[in-house]
């Protein structure tokens, strides 16, 4: 049986399940982020939102130049060890606002083609690295979290090892960028995930220099 707009079923109006499911949403995002700042140490910051891609942006700038994909203007950081209750009255001001992560205070990122890191992942488990967590963004891209000061050595870590002039698609992240944390949507493309998340033993991020030989090798068996 179906049911019409301001009918109820069971005695509960569609109006009433509309508000669960925002609170629902709501519990969902808050539990998010309580984990985030609580669990993994890490600063949250409500994000703008696109519902789909070319959509304006939910800061409310027409000419916005990443819509679904920055901080809101009236940024408000939840810092690294808010607790449940005080990320839920927190985050209550911003309804609806993605989960972003400033990159540069715990992590940097190195970030390459999804296809590449899915790649490099296997083989830097196989090899027994140490690894930190990796996310898989809704437009193609794989971003592997390190220790903070990565985008400041990538040139010079590239250098070193031999790939400075090999045109990869491979690039770092750092401080004065954000990253949409999963289960945020992203610039109205869908919802970033983990390919590989966050745990108890592998909370501090490794260091650039141990990662960066495997990626930049698959990065270019990927482009020939």
């Amino acid at each position: 049986m179906g049911f019409t707009i301001g009918g109820s079923i069971g005695g509960r109006s569609t109006r009433e399940f509309r508000s669960g499911a925002r609170r629902r949403g709501r519990m969902s995002e808050c539990t998010a982020v309580a984990e985030y700042t609580g669990l993994w140490g890490w600063d949250v910051v409500p994000g703008a939102r696109a519902a789909a891609p070319g959509r304006d942006c939910s800061c409310g700038d027409a000419q916005c130049a990443a819509p679904g994909a920055h901080p809101l203007a009236f940024e408000a950081v939840v810092p690294a060890g808010a607790t449940l209750d005080e990320v839920t009255v927190a985050w209550a001001q911003f309804p609806g606002a993605a989960l972003l992560l400033p990159v540069g205070r715990s992590f940097d990122v190195i970030e390459v083609s999804g296809e590449a890191g899915r790649r490099a992942l296997v083989r830097l488990e196989r090899m027994g690295l140490p690894l930190g967590p990796v996310s898989a963004t809704p437009d193609g891209r794989a971003q592997f979290f390190v220790a903070p000061g990565a985008a400041a050595e990538l040139p010079h870590l590239l250098y070193r090892m031999g790939w400075d002039d090999a045109g990869l698609d491979l690039h770092a992240l750092g401080a004065g960028s954000f990253l949409t944390a999963p289960p945020s949507d992203h610039a109205g493309l869908g919802p970033v995930t983990w390919l590989r998340p966050p745990a108890l033993d592998s909370s501090r991020p490794p260091e650039a220099r141990l990662l960066l030989g495997t990626l930049a090798y698959i990065c270019h068996r990927s482009e020939r």
